[in-house]
């Protein structure tokens, strides 16, 4: 049978089996759509990147869960680019990459002996919600008392939508239990988002928000470990839904992955006006292992 080498990298720690597992296959032109959907579900990780060639940017990279192709993912491009600079297949420090969400600019620097990694976002994007708080609660184990009511429940995306659930407590993380297979009922507007609660009550008190990020049944997968994409579009949120004064550019820290063993951390870059924000994400990653994949 074919086989195939997927690196196992851990994006947004530097700790290995921290963070969020992505697989990469650097050698994605080996592959047709169905085979990269056959490899992905084999890994079994939330996102499998492959690297393939690109005609409007350096490379391009395709995302793939164990259900469908997905437009953007961020700690799989965290993966993706950590494994072309391992393997010696990327040498700039700056460059684009093309996506289903579009050309991203990408830039890598050392920082203290680790290798730092800054993506792009495309520029945000707010929808309301209109379905039911209690019936949404519900859907990852809650009581609609848990719900923080100061700020609003929005879709948002930064190139993958997700629905922003503002929760109250910190302890409420822990309690929480997804049932998947609700959420296309609950979320009418958008059947396949993702749900990404969010609080700002933190472990540790140099982050500035905690989160946890529940997947879309159609994805095939429960619970995603540290979000790039989400942690986006939480920077956007809280300059646009909870602190309008916020003074541009800033840096947030997002917290997550605690629940699950997996704790990682996000920087999320806020810059431009209010009306025209400009979203970036940095992080690190680790190598764990390589994965060999018959299908």
């Amino acid at each position: 049978m074919p086989k195939v080498y997927v690196k196992h990298i851990d994006a947004f720690s530097s700790i290995p089996e921290k963070g969020n597992p992505a697989g990469v296959v650097l050698n994605g032109e080996d592959y047709t759509e169905e085979q990269m959907l056959a490899i992905a579900s084999a890994v079994g990780f939330n996102e499998t990147a492959f690297v393939v060639s690109s005609d409007i940017a350096d490379f391009r990279i395709r995302y793939f869960t164990p259900g469908h192709e997905i437009n953007l993912c961020g700690h799989a491009t965290m993966g993706a680019v950590y494994a072309l600079r391992m393997n010696g297949l990327l040498k700039q420090s700056a460059f684009t990459i093309e996506t289903n969400a579009g050309v991203l600019p990408i830039h890598i620097c050392e920082e203290d002996h680790q290798l730092l990694i800054t993506m792009q976002h495309a520029k945000p994007k707010f929808q309301s919600f209109s379905g039911s708080r209690s019936n949404l609660a519900a859907s990852i184990g809650l009581r609609e008392e848990y719900l923080h009511v100061k700020y609003p429940i929005v879709y948002g995306s930064t190139g993958v939508w997700t629905l922003i659930v503002p929760v109250k407590e910190l302890a409420s993380f822990g309690k929480m239990n997804p049932m998947t297979e609700n959420f296309p009922s609950v979320l009418k507007e958008m059947p396949k988002a993702s749900l990404h609660p969010i609080c700002f009550e933190v472990r540790d008190d140099e982050n500035d928000m905690h989160a946890r990020h529940f997947s879309s049944p159609y994805s095939d997968t429960i619970e995603d470990a540290v979000t790039g994409t989400a942690s986006g579009v939480m920077g956007a949120y809280y300059k646009t839904f909870v602190n309008k004064d916020t003074k541009l550019p800033t840096t947030l820290i997002v917290e997550q992955g605690h629940e699950i063993n997996k704790d990682g951390r996000v920087y999320v870059h806020v810059r431009g006006e209010l009306d025209q924000l400009d979203i970036s994400i940095s992080g690190t990653a680790v190598y764990v292992k390589d994965i060999e994949i018959e299908f």
